[in-house]
C-alpha cells in the first residue's frame, strides 16, 4: 500500500473526541486488509536523503505521539525534537545503537520520568512505534535506537535532561534513501499457541 493513503482530511477533531465517528470515518476511506497491510509494511529506515521533513509533518507525528496510549493515562513520555546536525552526530556518537541519528533529517528522543521502571518501558515501546507508523503515513522512513548505560548519561548532557529521568530510546527519521528490504518473518505456527503452552 503506497505511504500516504490514509492521507486525508475527514475530520480530525472527530478523531479525537468522538471513538465511533473515528471507526465509521477510517472503513469509509480504507478496508481492514488494506490498514493490515499498511501495519505489516513498516520497516525500519536507517538511511536517508538530505531532505528536510515540512513542520506540518512533524506536528503531525507529534500529535500521534500525544495521543498514544499511556497507563492509567499518564502519559509518561516527553518528545526532545533535535533536528541540529552537531546535536545529532553527537548523539549518534555517545555509545548504544543509534549511530543512524547521524545521518537523519531529525530525531524524536524519548525523556521518561524514571519513577516506574516496568510500567515506562511499556508505554515507551509503544509510543515509538506508533511514532514511526505515523511517519511512515506520510512516506518518511523511521528506526528506533537506543543508548547504551553510558551513553544515557551522555546523551543527558547534550539534551540538557536533569536527573531522574531517563533517555534510552532514539527514533530517527526521514525521506528514505533506498527502497527498505523485506525481511523474514517466522511462520504463525512457531509463534502462536492457543490455550496453553507448550514446548
Amino acid at each position: 500500500m503506497r505511504a500516504g493513503a490514509f492521507r486525508k482530511d475527514y475530520g480530525r477533531e472527530s478523531i479525537k473526541t468522538d471513538l465511533l465517528g473515528w471507526y465509521e470515518a477510517l472503513t469509509e476511506i480504507a478496508n481492514p486488509e488494506q490498514i493490515t497491510d499498511f501495519l505489516r509494511s513498516l520497516r525500519a529506515v536507517r538511511e536517508f536523503k538530505r531532505q528536510p521533513i515540512p513542520d506540518d509533518v512533524v506536528q503531525d507525528i507529534l500529535e500521534v505521539a500525544r495521543w498514544s496510549g499511556s497507563a492509567s493515562n499518564r502519559q509518561f513520555a516527553q518528545i526532545v525534537v533535535v533536528r541540529k546536525p552537531e546535536s545529532l552526530q553527537a548523539l549518534a556518537g555517545v555509545g548504544g545503537y543509534a549511530g543512524h541519528l547521524r545521518g537523519a533529517a531529525l530525531a524524536m528522543i524519548l525523556v521518561m520520568p524514571g519513577e516506574w521502571a516496568e510500567g515506562e518501558t511499556f508505554d515507551e515501546g509503544r509510543l515509538a512505534e506508533r511514532m514511526m507508523l505515523a511517519a511512515a503515513a506520510h512516506g518518511l522512513g523511521a528506526s528506533i535506537g537506543w543508548f547504551s548505560p553510558d551513553g544515557r548519561a551522555k546523551a543527558k548532557q547534550i539534551l540538557g535532561v536533569p536527573d531522574p529521568k531517563v533517555v534510552r530510546t532514539a527514533i530517527s527519521m526521514g525521506y528514505p534513501a533506498r527502497a527498505p528490504r523485506r525481511g523474514k518473518r517466522k511462520p504463525l505456527s512457531d509463534l502462536v499457541l492457543e490455550e496453553r503452552y507448550r514446548s
